[in-house]
């Protein structure tokens, strides 16, 4: 393992922030940590970086205490932007990046490269404030990872990002990856973490509901998603032996079963001999799972 959270408390007086937390990532592995606001995700986030004391328990990378290690093996891009409005693009990466240690000769090759990635080349010697709020983003995203760190924190790094911006974002944590950083991050949407992650952690209110392998954690549940495209009418599909909810869709219907042992004989109650168009079983999304497990709408 690489990074250790073991059973990692955080009580402010009477408040338990994070309780009994437990948690190990991988080398080279994007890890989900993800909940409602106040789960804990910055709490935790805060102790890995040594902002704030954990209460009770530990966290290691590679065996040894986070709080004893040269903090150049992080980086982080906080959920508040902290970048600099009246400093130039270039100017503002160089500043991070000999901050962590680097010489300017060493990062001129990573900076060209990461603004030519990210379509900041004619932007390069604007004041940050002049740019657009996903340019901004991106500027502090590549200020987070610009001196290589080993580990790498992301809160909340899709918010605000068109489409477009979002590809370019998820296209870049996937090249980290390959380059063998480690990356933990935090998404309200589902969408990104379940592209992403291999594994993750499901926080309510500190405690951890689940810790494990995304797929692990769909195995749990089953195939007990059934999209389909019929004549039958709502309330037909909704007297179904097997089916808990009927769901209207674009083009159909969804059915969500107790059990996806019911799908055959739905199957053979619907198609009568005759061709489908559309009967497709499959896993619970993420979000679908994340809001049976909090029991409440994703913030």
């Amino acid at each position: 393992m690489t990074l250790a959270i073991k059973q990692v408390t955080k009580k402010y007086k009477d408040f338990v922030a994070v309780n009994a937390l437990d948690f190990t990532i991988e080398q080279g592995e994007i890890f989900g940590l993800i909940g409602q606001n106040g789960a804990g995700k910055t709490t935790t986030f805060r102790m890995i970086l040594n902002l704030q004391e954990t209460t009770e328990g530990e966290i290691l990378w590679k065996g040894k205490s986070v709080h004893k290690l040269d903090r150049d093996f992080l980086g982080y891009l906080p959920e508040e932007r902290g970048i600099f409005p009246q400093m130039k693009v270039e100017e503002q990466l160089y500043f991070f990046g000999t901050l962590r240690g680097k010489s300017k000769k060493e990062l001129k090759p990573d900076i060209d490269y990461w603004l030519e990635r990210f379509e900041l080349v004619e932007k390069r010697n604007d004041k940050a404030e002049t740019l657009s709020k996903g340019n901004q983003q991106k500027v502090q995203l590549i200020a987070s990872f610009i001196h290589k760190p080993e580990f790498l924190i992301l809160d909340e790094p899709f918010s605000g990002l068109d489409p477009v911006n979002r590809q370019h974002l998820m296209d870049s944590i996937i090249y980290l990856k390959k380059q063998g950083t480690t990356i933990l991050f935090s998404s309200h949407q589902m969408d990104n973490v379940e592209e992403l992650c291999d594994h993750l952690c499901i926080l309510k209110r500190g405690v951890s509901l689940y810790a494990g392998g995304l797929q692990q954690l769909k195995e749990v549940y089953g195939k007990i998603k059934l999209s389909i495209r019929t004549d039958k009418t709502f309330d037909e599909l909704a007297n179904l032996t097997g089916v808990n909810r009927v769901q209207k869709t674009k083009d159909g219907f969804t059915l969500f079963l107790e059990d996806e042992s019911y799908s055959e004989e739905i199957f053979h109650y619907l198609n009568g001999g005759k061709y489908m168009e559309k009967f497709s079983l499959d896993y619970l999304s993420l979000d679908e799972i994340f809001k049976l497990k909090v029991g409440e709408p994703v913030e």
